[in-house]
């Protein structure tokens, strides 16, 4: 049985570059003497420099398309990869664009943010509001200037942003073997991709350990975040029509590696970017990849990834903040 099958009810725009290549690293793989690392390489996807959320865009807006809609919002912080992915996809799909971003207007625009203005999208700029309360007021002004809005939630990450992953895991399983995986890591922080992933493994029945490295520190404490993942995981299960009902240890989250917090750069972080581009040549970013990647080095430092494993790290993209970061980064 074709899986893909469930997904041809769901309108999809087409976006980016798919398969995206899976790698070995193996300068990375030497150099740290434990498993063989594979790497997927969604930083490749093709839309406005790459990047996960052009899988989530596809279905997203898509949908957005078939209701006839002509603007599209969404937040996110002002480095947001979603945000520079959202504002590219809406420009190569003629839709106008708002993005509503957190903390005050700067000086000098530079990273994603410098990307967001060529792409020609509409900034609103929220202070502390990063994560789209702000959003009602502004829909309800569009819609009394005569424009169709079209809300896309943070991160992209609601059943349709999902679906866009449990699309991505079966990508993954037609390019290697996945038998061999003991592990898969990622950056996990809006849920979506991490959902839609879990859909992905149970439906293929794979046996390696999906691993989200949780990003922002603000839901740790209450657990909020790891029952956002469920609730989404078995809500897109629901609207592809599956049987399967998750439960709470499906959820595998590792919020041992917050640091001082959301978009914070630390030593971690910044080893983690510095030897992944000296060894391989590839570019992390400081907020999402570069934190997942060093909870990955990590583990492997501590023993609890070794030699004879295969472990994979699914790259979701983001290297344009880097210039962002430049002076902590040097």
């Amino acid at each position: 049985m074709d899986n893909r099958k469930i997904l041809q009810d769901f309108p999809k725009a087409e976006l980016g570059f798919f398969p995206t290549p899976v790698v070995k690293l193996t300068n990375l793989s030497r150099h740290l003497g434990g498993p063989e690392i594979l790497m997927k390489r969604d930083d490749l996807t093709g839309l406005a420099l790459g990047g996960n959320k052009t899988r989530k865009l596809e279905y997203i807006l898509g949908d957005a398309l078939a209701k006839g809609c002509d603007t599209v919002v969404t937040a996110g912080a002002q480095q947001s990869n979603h945000c520079r992915q959202t504002a590219a996809a809406a420009a190569k799909l003629n839709l106008s664009c708002h993005l509503l971003l957190g903390g005050d207007k700067p000086e000098e625009s530079t990273g994603n943010l410098l990307l967001d203005t060529l792409f020609g999208a509409q900034l609103h700029y929220c202070k502390g509001n990063r994560k789209g309360e702000d959003i009602p007021r502004l829909v309800e002004d569009l819609k009394s200037q005569g424009h169709k809005p079209y809300v896309i939630p943070y991160g992209g990450s609601n059943e349709l942003g999902a679906i866009g992953f449990v699309e991505a895991g079966f990508e993954l399983a037609a390019q290697i073997d996945t038998d061999t995986l003991s592990h898969v890591f990622f950056a996990s922080s809006s849920g979506g991709t991490h959902a839609g992933l879990m859909i992905a493994k149970s439906m293929l029945k794979h046996q390696y350990m999906l691993t989200g490295i949780q990003i922002d520190k603000a839901e740790s404490s209450a657990g909020e975040f790891k029952q956002r993942v469920l609730a989404l995981a078995n809500s897109t299960s629901d609207a592809l029509n599956l049987n399967q009902v998750f439960n709470s240890e499906d959820v595998i989250l590792d919020d041992g590696y917050l640091g001082a917090g959301y978009g914070v750069l630390c030593e971690p972080e910044k080893s983690a970017i510095q030897l992944l581009a000296k060894t391989e040549g590839i570019l992390l970013d400081p907020v999402y990849t570069g934190r997942a990647f060093a909870a990955m080095v990590d583990k492997i430092g501590s023993g609890k990834l070794v030699s004879g494993q295969q472990i994979l790290f699914w790259h979701t993209g983001g290297a344009p903040s880097v210039f962002a970061y430049a002076d902590k980064l040097l």
